[in-house]
């Protein structure tokens, strides 16, 4: 059977869209309400990214620092982010999750005993924001004997030569960081700019799937639609952010942002 995240793209080509790429981070700003969360929007959504709450992130703009720091204070640990996962998939065993995180996460545990937490509540894929090519081959190589997706990424500094070794180490999905910026910033290039780097970069390897995140909100979205994917991390953390201190159930506008999201790329 192909890889869940595989056939998530391949849903999306058949319906000539990108796939919709969701971030949102684990605990934020309780257990139960990120699994909620994930079971609402999943229904826009193609491939569902959980991200694992950091003190020290390096590539997180203020609003997913925001959830963070909410999720951190609420007393989230990386084993409450496995059940969540776990608990997601026993409604909605087909639909793909990734997680996003740091290495010394996984160092905490032990790569072996990390992964097999993984497998074992049905992750999907793994993005570790600060473990690179070609540092992350022997990670990757573990990731790739148990099913699961290393998600390699690429950023406009990347050089051609680098970029060909990433995409020919990668697996079924690379994230090309659309600018130089932390998360949730806004564009400091055109979206038509952004996409034709893009395009160069998929000439590389067409068969990979290749996803655009940084600075994908509403306004954007519509623009980059020629891309295989396009994640929506900021926006989302802003929206919990808004309605937690409004004192609102924070689903309720995240569904109208995923469903107005979902609609542009149609």
């Amino acid at each position: 059977m192909a890889a869940l995240i595989s056939l998530a793209f391949l849903k999306a080509k058949l319906e000539k869209r990108p796939a919709l790429v969701s971030y949102i981070v684990a605990g934020d700003n309780n257990k139960k309400l990120t699994l909620n969360i994930l079971k609402s929007i999943s229904q826009y959504i193609d491939i569902l990214e959980v991200g694992i709450a950091h003190n020290t992130a390096v590539a997180d703009g203020v609003q997913i620092q925001n959830s963070s720091y909410r999720a951190l204070q609420g007393g989230i640990k990386v084993k409450d982010v496995f059940e969540i996962v776990k608990q997601f998939k026993k409604i909605k065993k087909n639909k793909p999750i990734i997680l996003m995180g740091y290495y010394n996460q996984v160092l905490q545990y032990g790569e072996n005993y990390f992964l097999q937490k993984c497998k074992n509540s049905g992750v999907d894929g793994i993005i570790l924001v600060d473990l690179p090519f070609p540092e992350n081959k022997s990670f990757a190589d573990k990731c790739k004997k148990l099913s699961i997706t290393f998600i390699q990424l690429i950023a406009p500094t990347t050089s051609t030569i680098r970029m060909k070794q990433i995409i020919k180490n990668s697996q079924d999905m690379i994230y090309y960081i659309s600018m130089l910026s932390t998360t949730g910033g806004k564009l400091k290039v055109s979206a038509k700019s952004i996409l034709n780097n893009y395009l160069k970069i998929k000439k590389i390897d067409p068969k990979k799937n290749i996803v655009i995140g940084f600075g994908i909100t509403t306004k954007t979205i519509a623009s980059l639609k020629k891309a295989d994917g396009l994640v929506v991390g900021s926006l989302l953390c802003k929206s919990i952010s808004q309605s937690l201190a409004k004192k609102r159930n924070p689903l309720i506008q995240l569904n109208k942002i995923v469903r107005t999201l979902r609609n542009k790329i149609q």
